[in-house]
């Protein structure tokens, strides 16, 4: 069985490191807002080229805080993509905001071209969703900003250490938003995130809304939530962003393997938008016959992951929004074209001929 992503094999890579830390961890006697918790903040900023990083419980508290520390609230507009994975959708209307659908390119993120049209006069922010480990066009998205004095939100889930013109994303809007679940490109051993910012302001904020609204012990200044990185997460993400770049580049050469021995009139190759890189986080298809071909490579025991079936706009979770089927026929399309194949950083050359192989069988 060739898996969609095997999180065991990264782990293998670098194991006695993680499992010294862990211990060192265990036996530190400190488990929450230590020394791990400031360590991974300074070096993550650093890592992207911000002033300041502050560790978070998740991806989704990163965003939905994000968003209510900028102030945004009911009857305010934030502009998002409408491929985007659901939980962008909610950092939005979590703070009673709603989300204003900006249909994708062809490099399956936000078209930039089209954002102005849907701007109105209760348009706040827009959200830069990087989806499969590659950057939007943050030229236009920061000038489009600028130009009608709107806050920029970047989720950066999917894009650990990608570059818009060798600047690192994360690093240009009003904040960055990070998840670490298992699967990211720097995937922590469950669930935690941070945000990332050039703002002291926005940094102490965070600082202080995600432990309670608490400035100093017991003394709660807003109404916050719990929300922290745990020292143990902390350190393992510090063992892991090390290799950071190193398990990017290995994914590149397992995209350049993808791209350049795909041969299948069937299939669709993703391209990568001019000005930025790609670390792969999906290797990302687009086909006409995806049903078939995911059966068919199940068949041959190859699994595959859609990313994503059912567009923010029709999930049963969003029906309040009054969309309907065809509202935004990009999106629409690319949910039942889109197949995610394995990708994984420790993916041996046997199993990627295997995959690649059986796409260029595949035959209707």
């Amino acid at each position: 069985m060739i898996m969609a992503n095997n999180l065991l094999r990264q782990f293998q890579l670098h194991q006695q490191e993680y499992e010294d830390k862990a211990i060192e961890v265990l036996r530190s006697g400190w488990y929450i807002l230590g020394k791990e918790v400031a360590s991974f903040e300074k070096e993550w900023a650093d890592y992207i080229g911000t002033k300041y990083a502050v560790g978070l419980a998740s991806g989704l508290d990163a965003l939905w805080i994000s968003f209510r520390l900028l102030g945004i609230t009911r009857g305010d507009e934030v502009i998002v993509c409408s491929n985007a994975y659901i939980a962008c959708v909610m950092g939005i209307t979590i703070n009673g905001a709603t989300p204003v659908f900006v249909e994708p390119d062809e490099y399956d993120n936000i078209d930039a071209d089209k954002i102005e049209e849907a701007i109105t006069d209760r348009t706040k922010a827009i959200l830069a969703v990087h989806l499969y480990g590659q950057s939007c066009d943050m030229t236009k998205i920061m000038n489009i900003a600028k130009k009608y004095n709107l806050r920029v939100v970047e989720d950066c889930a999917q894009s650990h250490g990608n570059k818009w013109h060798g600047k690192t994303v994360g690093s240009f809007g009003d904040i960055g938003c990070f998840s670490f679940y298992p699967t990211k490109g720097c995937g922590a051993f469950g669930d935690a995130g941070c945000i990332t910012t050039n703002s002291e302001k926005l940094a102490q904020a965070f600082h202080v809304f995600r432990n309670y609204g608490s400035e100093k012990h017991y003394y709660n200044k807003v109404v916050g939530c719990n929300s922290r990185l745990d020292e143990l997460q902390a350190g393992l993400l510090r063992v892991k962003l090390k290799y950071l770049e190193e398990f990017n580049v290995e994914r590149c050469r397992l995209a350049d393997r993808y791209m350049q021995e795909i041969k299948n009139p069937y299939v669709k190759l993703p391209k990568v938008r001019p000005g930025a890189d790609s670390s792969w986080h999906q290797f990302v298809i687009h086909t006409s016959k995806r049903d078939a071909l995911q059966k068919f490579l199940a068949e041959r025991d190859i699994k595959t992951l859609i990313h994503y079936p059912i567009p923010p706009h029709l999930s049963e979770a969003y029906a309040y929004l009054g969309k309907k089927e065809g509202d935004y026929p990009i999106a629409e399309k690319y949910a039942k074209e889109v197949l995610s194949l394995p990708m994984y950083n420790g993916m041996t050359e046997e199993e990627q001929t295997e995959v690649i192989s059986a796409i260029n069988d595949f035959q209707l």
